[in-house]
């Protein structure tokens, strides 16, 4: 397993940048730009970081270790409490963990449907993506049918 990021959501990108950016001093090494679900991604690392997380996108592999900024184009009020959005984290067997998870009784809020992506929510309902490791793994039952449970 390897940590890849924590997201943010933000109210203003612009305002967010400068404070990261230019005054924390993270650095910008991939941005992600969806205009029909109107969003922006911008993932963000320490400047001692930046080269390798730049490194795992060049061989193909997902950046790690980075803050992830949401810029939600249409306005909406997450109140104080959901501006904190998710740990992310990279797994062997996508399949193989929300088993074992589902088997201790942990909720799979979004299931693994497409065999690559996951959610999960901790005891203190803090979001936890699972991401497979590599290429998705071929769907598969009961992970392919199975509707998504509350919210992640």
């Amino acid at each position: 397993m390897r940590f890849l990021h924590t997201m943010l959501r933000v109210r203003n990108l612009d305002a967010a940048l400068d404070f990261y950016c230019n005054l924390l001093g993270l650095q910008e090494v991939r941005r992600r730009v969806d205009e029909k679900n109107k969003y922006t991604l911008v993932f963000l690392a320490a400047p001692e970081d930046a080269p390798a997380a730049k490194e795992a996108l060049a061989a193909g592999r997902r950046d790690g270790g980075v803050i992830e900024l949401t810029y939600n184009w249409d306005a909406e009020d997450y109140g104080e409490a959901r501006y904190f959005g998710h740990l992310a984290y990279e797994v062997d067997d996508i399949y193989g963990l929300c088993d074992k998870m589902m088997k201790a009784g942990v909720t799979i809020n979004r299931p693994p449907r497409d065999g690559n992506m996951a959610f999960v929510r901790s005891p203190d309902k803090h979001s936890i993506e699972l991401l497979q490791k590599g290429k998705p793994l071929p769907p598969k039952e009961p992970w392919a049918s199975m509707p998504n449970t509350g919210k992640w």
